[in-house]
Protein backbone atom coordinates (compact mmCIF):
# COMPACT_ATOMS: atom_id res chain seq x y z
CA UNK A 1 0.00 0.00 0.00
CA UNK A 2 1.60 3.70 -1.20
CA UNK A 3 2.06 6.01 2.00
CA UNK A 4 -0.40 9.23 1.68
CA UNK A 5 1.01 11.90 0.18
CA UNK A 6 2.05 14.28 2.85
CA UNK A 7 3.16 18.05 1.39
CA UNK A 8 2.78 19.61 4.40
CA UNK A 9 6.65 20.67 4.59
CA UNK A 10 6.79 20.96 0.84
CA UNK A 11 7.07 25.02 1.07
CA UNK A 12 9.50 24.63 3.67
CA UNK A 13 11.77 22.13 1.51
CA UNK A 14 11.48 24.72 -1.29
CA UNK A 15 12.12 27.50 0.78
CA UNK A 16 15.57 25.48 2.08
CA UNK A 17 16.05 25.13 -1.67
CA UNK A 18 16.14 28.48 -2.80
CA UNK A 19 18.18 29.65 0.53
CA UNK A 20 20.96 27.27 -0.68
CA UNK A 21 20.61 27.64 -4.25
CA UNK A 22 21.02 31.05 -3.74
CA UNK A 23 24.35 30.17 -1.50
CA UNK A 24 25.93 28.33 -4.05
CA UNK A 25 24.81 30.99 -6.48
CA UNK A 26 26.96 33.94 -4.70
CA UNK A 27 29.60 31.36 -3.71
CA UNK A 28 30.58 30.69 -7.57
CA UNK A 29 30.48 34.43 -8.01
CA UNK A 30 32.89 34.77 -5.50
CA UNK A 31 35.19 32.45 -6.68
CA UNK A 32 35.01 33.89 -10.03
CA UNK A 33 35.89 37.31 -8.93
CA UNK A 34 38.83 36.10 -6.56
CA UNK A 35 40.04 33.54 -9.53
CA UNK A 36 39.01 34.97 -13.09
CA UNK A 37 42.61 35.29 -13.85
CA UNK A 38 43.69 31.82 -12.91
CA UNK A 39 41.10 29.62 -14.24
CA UNK A 40 41.01 29.14 -17.90
CA UNK A 41 38.49 30.45 -20.07
CA UNK A 42 36.62 27.34 -20.29
CA UNK A 43 36.29 26.87 -16.58
CA UNK A 44 35.27 30.38 -16.34
CA UNK A 45 32.17 29.18 -19.23
CA UNK A 46 31.43 26.49 -17.09
CA UNK A 47 30.89 28.05 -13.95
CA UNK A 48 28.73 31.01 -15.28
CA UNK A 49 26.86 28.82 -16.77
CA UNK A 50 26.11 26.73 -13.69
CA UNK A 51 25.45 30.36 -12.57
CA UNK A 52 22.85 30.73 -15.09
CA UNK A 53 21.18 27.58 -14.59
CA UNK A 54 20.96 28.21 -10.74
CA UNK A 55 18.84 31.41 -11.57
CA UNK A 56 16.63 29.39 -13.37
CA UNK A 57 16.31 27.16 -10.97
CA UNK A 58 15.49 29.55 -8.43
CA UNK A 59 13.10 31.18 -10.28
CA UNK A 60 11.13 27.53 -10.59
CA UNK A 61 11.41 27.16 -6.99
CA UNK A 62 10.04 30.52 -6.21
CA UNK A 63 7.11 29.45 -8.95
CA UNK A 64 6.16 26.40 -7.01
CA UNK A 65 6.82 27.94 -3.62
CA UNK A 66 3.79 30.24 -4.63
CA UNK A 67 1.95 27.25 -6.12
CA UNK A 68 2.33 25.36 -2.65
CA UNK A 69 1.43 28.36 -0.80
CA UNK A 70 -2.06 29.25 -2.38
CA UNK A 71 -3.01 25.24 -2.41
CA UNK A 72 -2.51 25.86 1.66
CA UNK A 73 -5.40 28.65 1.72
Amino acid sequence: MAKPDDRSDNLEKIQTNIGNTIQNFRENEQYLAEHAEEISSQEKQQLEAKNQKRLHAIEGFREEAEDEADQAD
